[in-house]
């Protein structure tokens, strides 16, 4: 396949995954506070830290997906080991059965998908994100920034239905985005293994995401 085409697949918000019901943290965030002209910094700030670990655990799938043998649970233990708060997890347990359902049913006989398959019904969004990009033909530096680009383009696009915002202005912020997903796909691609995968993350996002999961009121189920 094109990696180019897979690329931009991946990117690609109408891609049937479940993404459009998830806004990456926004909608907690703004019901703790957050204010609007705060929304560029939050998207840097998650392309820094969750949005740079979950990058790493993709470039290792994608490696990992490329061997004889593939095994995929060292790589999504150390996700989980990062990934503190349950309802994060869960999200992305969410994301990760959307990718998985795509690829079985185009790719079923690929060993890589087989392996991702092993690892439970909601493998997390990274490693699965990984085992597609595999399949795809994608290299390291594309899936690294697809899976930011991704993180960033959730927020935006979730901003659009929780503020009165003007579509140019969330373009405007991925645009103004693009230094730091550079600069964190930079660091995913340097990882080459699972215990150098970066150990960086939220603590005040992780807080709201367990208020938000307890919410009556909400639009996006994180």
């Amino acid at each position: 396949m094109d990696p180019d085409l897979g690329a931009m697949l991946l990117a690609d918000a109408r891609l049937p995954t479940g993404g459009h019901a998830h806004s990456a943290g926004l909608e907690p965030a703004l019901a703790a506070g957050l204010d609007r002209a705060e929304v560029p910094e939050y998207i840097r700030a998650r392309l820094r830290s969750v949005a740079l670990v979950d990058a790493a655990a993709a470039v290792l799938t994608l490696r990992a997906a490329g061997e004889q043998h593939v095994r995929l649970d060292e790589i999504h233990d150390a996700l989980l080991a990062r990934t503190p708060t349950e309802p994060v997890r869960a999200a992305s347990a969410l994301l990760g059965r959307g990718l998985v359902r795509l690829a079985e049913r185009l790719w079923p006989e690929h060993p890589a998908v087989a392996a991702l398959g092993a690892i439970g019904p909601g493998p997390q969004r990274p490693v699965a994100l990984g085992v597609v990009a595999a399949v795809m033909g994608l290299d390291e530096s594309r899936v690294a920034r697809a899976c930011l680009y991704e993180d960033a383009q959730t927020v935006a696009a979730a901003a659009l239905k929780l503020l009165p915002v003007d579509p140019v202005d969330t373009t405007r912020w991925m645009w103004e985005s693009a230094a730091v997903v550079r600069e964190s796909a930079e660091i995913a691609v340097a990882v080459t293994c699972p215990a150098e995968m970066p150990a960086v993350t939220a603590p005040l996002a992780e807080h709201w995401a367990l208020q938000h999961e307890n919410s009556t009121r909400r639009i996006f189920v994180a």
